[in-house]
Parts: C-alpha cells; sequence; structure tokens
C-alpha cells in the first residue's frame, strides 16, 4: 500500500466570538504541533492572509521558525504563502535559514492569492501577480541553487543577486497552489508538485505531460479541511460544527469579493449559510475511521497524493481536538505506513 503521511494546518485565527489572549493561542498552538509530532503526524502546515479581523496569520515564516524550534521530525512550511507579496531574493533568503533551522524539514507551498483588498493593501497591482509570481518563482529556484545573476524582468530588477547561507539540501521543495488552467500550467513548469484540490489532479497531470514532464513522477498533496475523524460522528457533529461552519462562511465571504480571481466563479462550494444547513449540506466529512480508511484510498486511487492535511479548526479549543487526533493516529495512519 502507497505510503501516505498526514497533518495539520494552522491559520491561528482568533474569532472575536471565542477570543481569548493572542499569546495563550499561539502558545497552545505551538503545544498541540509538539504533541501531534509524537503521536506521528508528518505535517505542520501555516496558511497566510492580511487584514483579516480574525488575526488569519499574517506571517508564516515566522510562525513555521517557532515550530521548527519545538519540533524534531515533523514537516513544515506555508500552505499556502502568497508569493506576489514577497520579494523574492528576501524570500528565498528567509526560507533557506528556516530550512538549515529545520535541519532539512521546510517544504514550502505558494499561490498568487485571490483577495484584490490584500494586494492593494502591498502596493501590489491585483491584475499582474501572476505575471509576478512567474518572475519570482525563477529568482527563488537560482537564487537556492546558489546561483549569483542579475536579473531584468517587469517587476523585478536585480543586480549581482545570490544569498547565503542556501539551503543544506541545494533545493527546498516548492509546491504551487490553485485550481485555474494558468495556475495549474505554473504549476506544472515551475513547482515540485500541487499543493490543493483533488478534483484539479487530472489536470495537472495533463499539464504536465504538455511541459514534456512524466506523470508519474507528480508529487500532490491534497487539503481535507472539513475532514474530522471520530468514533461517533453524530456527537462529533454536534460538538464541532459551529467553528467549522465559521470556516465555511469566513471562506465564503472571500471567495465571493472577486469571484472572478478564484477560478469557481458562481460554481463555488463554499458560501455563507446557517448553521443549521451547513450541518446537513455535506461540506463537513465526519468519518469513522473504517470510512476514513476508505476515502482514503479512493483518493488514491485517483492521483499520486503523498500528503493529506486536515484543518484545526479556529475557536476550538485543542484540548477538545486532541481526542480525534488520537482516533485518528491510532486508527487510520497505520493503514498507510
Amino acid at each position: 500500500m502507497k505510503k501516505l503521511t498526514f497533518g495539520y494546518l494552522f491559520d491561528f485565527r482568533n474569532p472575536q466570538q471565542w477570543r481569548r489572549p493572542w499569546a495563550d493561542l499561539y502558545a497552545e498552538t505551538l503545544d498541540f504541533i509538539t504533541w501531534t509530532e509524537s503521536l506521528g503526524f508528518d505535517g505542520a502546515w501555516v496558511p497566510e492572509h492580511h487584514g483579516a479581523d480574525d488575526g488569519y496569520a499574517p506571517s508564516p515564516l515566522v510562525v513555521l521558525a517557532s515550530i521548527a524550534a519545538r519540533t524534531k521530525t515533523i514537516k513544515l512550511g506555508s500552505a499556502v504563502a502568497l508569493a506576489p507579496l514577497y520579494h523574492p531574493v528576501r524570500f528565498a533568503e528567509e526560507c533557506a535559514v528556516l530550512d538549515i533551522l529545520s535541519d532539512g524539514r521546510l517544504e514550502m507551498a505558494v499561490a498568487v492569492g485571490y483577495r484584490r483588498r490584500e494586494a492593494d493593501a502591498y502596493g501590489v497591482d491585483f491584475s499582474l501577480r501572476g505575471r509576478r509570481t512567474d518572475e519570482f518563482l525563477e529568482i527563488v529556484r537560482r537564487l537556492w541553487t546558489g546561483e549569483t545573476f542579475s536579473y531584468e524582468g517587469k517587476h523585478f530588477t536585480l543586480k549581482n543577486a545570490s544569498i547565503a547561507p542556501t539551503p543544506g539540501r541545494g533545493r527546498i521543495p516548492l509546491f504551487l497552489g490553485g485550481f485555474t488552467e494558468k495556475a495549474l500550467e505554473r504549476t506544472a513548469k515551475f513547482g515540485d508538485g500541487y499543493f490543493g484540490n483533488l478534483d484539479v489532479c487530472e489536470l495537472y497531470l495533463e499539464k504536465l505531460r504538455a511541459c514534456g514532464k512524466d506523470p508519474a513522477t507528480a508529487r500532490v498533496r491534497i487539503q481535507g479541511l472539513f475532514v474530522l475523524v471520530a468514533d461517533d460522528p453524530g456527537k462529533a457533529m454536534q460538538e464541532v460544527a459551529p467553528y467549522f461552519h465559521y470556516v465555511n462562511n469566513a471562506y465564503g465571504q472571500w471567495l465571493n469579493e472577486d469571484r472572478a480571481s478564484t477560478g469557481f466563479g458562481d460554481t463555488a462550494i463554499l458560501k455563507p449559510m446557517t448553521l443549521e444547513a451547513f450541518k446537513v449540506s455535506g461540506i463537513l466529512s465526519i468519518l469513522t475511521p473504517s470510512q476514513a480508511i476508505a476515502m482514503l484510498n479512493g483518493m488514491l486511487s485517483k492521483a499520486p497524493v503523498e500528503h493529506f492535511m486536515m484543518m484545526a479548526p479556529p475557536g476550538l479549543p485543542l484540548s477538545k481536538l486532541a481526542p480525534y487526533a488520537e482516533v485518528f493516529a491510532k486508527e487510520v495512519i497505520p493503514a498507510f505506513n
């Protein structure tokens, strides 16, 4: 059976209705990440957004440095960092240092982003974020290999750019996220793998073929943000639904801001709704261990998935998430080792 690893995504949101001291939230989350490593989880991932009222993690690299200091074996990285908002030399330098601090455990994922207001706040032309990202990726790749070079593009002009230290492995795995054809073309051209949703994996494999790359070498990571494993799904739904409902509505509102840029248009799955409607919508998938194993095996039959990440939903005390993590670690992870 194919080796499949598992992890959690932590966005460090602190919604107003469950608000508590920020220092407590960060400390508890770091403790929880360290604990999941001891359970057998293999990944801790931090996404990025800006200007959110709930404090959605705006600085993933800083958080990842703290995770690196607290852990020993777990892989860590962004999921995703917003490439157009970074200067490529600075990004390459900070990732190289972070890779060294984590002893080669860093695996980054980036995307162009879909919120116009974030690009506006950074003074970045939202309509050019894709082309800016293409230049960013080319520059970062070359810097990580230790190259010294000058570069003159439409978005970045560099003179004798280099970084030191370079990543210990010579490069850092770089996954790209997205859902549109352009995003998947960029992923096939520049990325080491795809990060995102199962339903576009076939398109990613097609884009690899078009680039002259072997789909058999594809690396895929899937986010299961609305997946939870429980011995008693009915009881779990009553306990956790309000927190996942918050996630659904928050993303639903954001996706509605600039529909054309998300690639979903009117077909976006996540839309604001009432809690009761959310509970019966099927968006939140609470599975027994045997159902989860079947679901994951079905996923593996469709795409070369190497890692599956769930979410620690904002507002839910991690002491209440812990029993679900234990069930997953004891009854699901062993089926894929």
